[in-house]
C-alpha cells in the first residue's frame, strides 16, 4: 500500500478510534468513582417538604419525664437533641446544657398555669437520658456524662453511632462525637470553638471509657473560621460522611458556612482516618473547604442536620436572616460535598410561647412508615442571660426539645 493511501486512511480512522478510546476511558472512570462521591447519582432528585405535622407524643414524653418529680439528679430540660438507637432497641437521647433536680406544679411564683423549677436548678453542660425499646424513658445518666477538659471548658455532645469496638471486632461501643468549647466574650457568648472529640460509651451500660482529640482549632487564629464537626452524621456505603460548621452566626453574621468530612465506617474514634473536604478532593490534613453559605442569604445556623432520602441529602437548617429565628428551611445535593441546592421551600413548628425561638433541627430515626422525625430546640430569645433564665425556669417548657413528622417528596 502506497505511503499516502496509508496515511488517508490513519487519519480518517484515528479521531474516531481515539473518541472512542476516551469515551471508554471516561466511563470506567466515572463508574470506579463511588457515586456518593460525586454529583449526579443515577437516581438522585430534588426534595423539598411534602408535608409535617406536630409530632404530640414524642413532645409529650419529654413533657412526661421532665415533669416527674420523684427524682433529684434527672433530666428536666436541655436542649442540643441527638440520639442514637442502641442494639438493644434503647436510645440514648444525648443534650448539652441541661437542667437536673425537681420542677414544681402550677401556678409558679408568678401566678402563671405552668410547671416551673427553682432559679438555683442544677445546671450541667452535658446529658443523656436512656429511652426503653417501648418508647418510654426511663433514666438518666450521672451527669455531666463527659467532664469538662479544663476550667472555663467544656463539652457539647453531637451526633453519635454504635460501632465494632475496634476494625473487624464483634465488641460494640457507642462513639459520641463532642464539640470543645471555651469561655469567650461577647460576640462568643456560648462559649469559642475549640475541638471536635469523639468519646467510646461501652455497651450495654454506657461507661464512658475515653475521649480522643480528632481536630484541634486552637490554632486558628479568627474564631469565626473554626471548625466544628459532628452536628450530623450519614452512612452512605463504605463511609461515615460528618458535616460540621462555622459559628459566624455567634460573630454577627446573617448564616454561617457547612463543611463536611468522611471516616470508613467503623472508624470514627480514629482521628487518622478521617479526611476532609478541601473544595476538590479528601484530604487528610489541610485547611476543610465550605460546601454550602455565602455568609447571607444561603447557610446554615451553628447546627443542622442532613438525611439521605434515596440517592439524594437533604439537609435541614434554620433559615436565613430574622426567619432562623422560626422558620426551618432545607438544600438537596446528590452528594455531601454539593453542589447544595435551595433552600427549599420552609416551615414554622409551633411554639410554646412568645418571645421563643427555635433552633437546631435534628433528625431521627423514625417509625418506618416512610416519614422522617425531626426535633428542634426552643429558647428565651433575650441577649441578656439572665432574663433568659428566668423565662426557662418560671416556665420549664420554654427549654424542651419539641418535635415535627414530615414528609419529602420531589417539588
Amino acid at each position: 500500500m502506497p505511503d499516502d493511501t496509508r496515511a488517508r486512511r490513519l487519519s480518517g480512522t484515528g479521531p474516531a478510534l481515539i473518541l472512542g478510546l476516551v469515551l471508554v476511558l471516561a466511563t470506567v472512570l466515572l463508574t470506579a468513582l463511588p457515586d456518593d462521591d460525586r454529583e449526579g447519582g443515577r437516581t438522585c432528585t430534588a426534595r423539598t417538604v411534602r408535608d409535617w405535622d406536630p409530632d404530640t407524643s414524642l413532645t409529650g414524653e419529654f413533657a412526661r419525664y421532665g415533669d416527674d418529680a420523684t427524682r433529684t439528679d434527672d433530666w428536666t430540660g436541655g436542649d442540643g437533641t441527638h440520639s442514637v438507637r442502641l442494639p438493644d432497641g434503647r436510645v440514648l437521647w444525648l443534650f448539652s446544657d441541661t437542667y437536673l433536680g425537681p420542677v414544681y406544679a402550677p401556678p409558679n411564683p408568678v401566678g402563671e398555669s405552668v410547671t416551673w423549677r427553682d432559679v438555683s436548678a442544677p445546671l450541667v453542660r452535658n446529658s443523656a437520658v436512656v429511652m426503653s425499646p417501648s418508647g418510654r424513658l426511663e433514666a438518666t445518666l450521672p451527669a455531666p456524662v463527659f467532664p469538662d477538659p479544663a476550667p472555663q471548658q467544656w463539652r457539647w455532645p453531637v451526633a453519635a453511632r454504635v460501632e465494632p469496638r475496634s476494625p473487624g471486632s464483634a465488641e460494640q461501643a457507642v462513639r459520641v462525637l463532642l464539640w470543645t468549647r471555651t469561655a469567650g466574650q461577647s460576640p462568643w457568648i456560648y462559649g469559642v470553638p475549640t475541638a471536635t472529640e469523639v468519646a467510646t460509651l461501652s455497651l450495654p451500660d454506657l461507661r464512658l471509657e475515653g475521649i480522643t482529640t480528632v481536630l484541634d482549632q486552637g490554632s486558628v487564629a479568627d474564631p469565626a473560621r473554626r471548625v466544628l464537626f459532628g452536628t450530623t452524621a450519614v452512612d452512605a456505603g463504605d463511609w461515615t460522611y460528618v458535616f460540621g460548621g462555622t459559628d459566624a452566626q455567634a460573630a454577627s453574621r446573617p448564616t454561617s458556612h457547612a463543611y463536611v468530612a468522611r471516616v470508613p465506617r467503623g472508624r470514627l474514634g480514629q482521628p487518622g482516618a478521617w479526611e476532609y473536604w478541601d473544595g476538590s478532593r479528601w484530604a487528610v490534613r489541610g485547611r476543610p473547604a465550605a460546601v454550602l453559605g455565602n455568609g447571607e442569604d444561603k447557610g446554615v445556623g451553628s447546627a443542622f442536620t442532613v438525611v439521605r432520602d434515596g440517592r439524594t441529602y437533604v439537609l435541614f437548617t434554620m433559615a436565613a436572616g430574622t426567619e432562623g429565628l422560626t422558620t426551618v428551611t432545607a438544600y438537596w445535593a446528590c452528594s455531601p460535598t454539593g453542589p447544595w441546592h435551595g433552600p427549599t421551600r420552609g416551615f414554622s413548628p409551633p411554639l410554646p410561647d412568645v418571645g421563643v425561638a427555635a433552633y437546631n433541627p435534628q433528625a431521627h430515626e423514625a417509625a418506618g412508615d416512610g416519614r422522617l422525625v425531626l426535633s428542634y430546640d426552643v429558647n428565651w430569645l433575650d441577649a441578656n442571660g439572665t432574663t433568659a433564665q428566668l423565662n426557662i425556669t418560671r416556665n420549664v417548657t420554654l427549654y424542651r426539645p419539641r418535635f415535627v413528622s414530615l414528609r419529602l417528596a420531589a417539588p
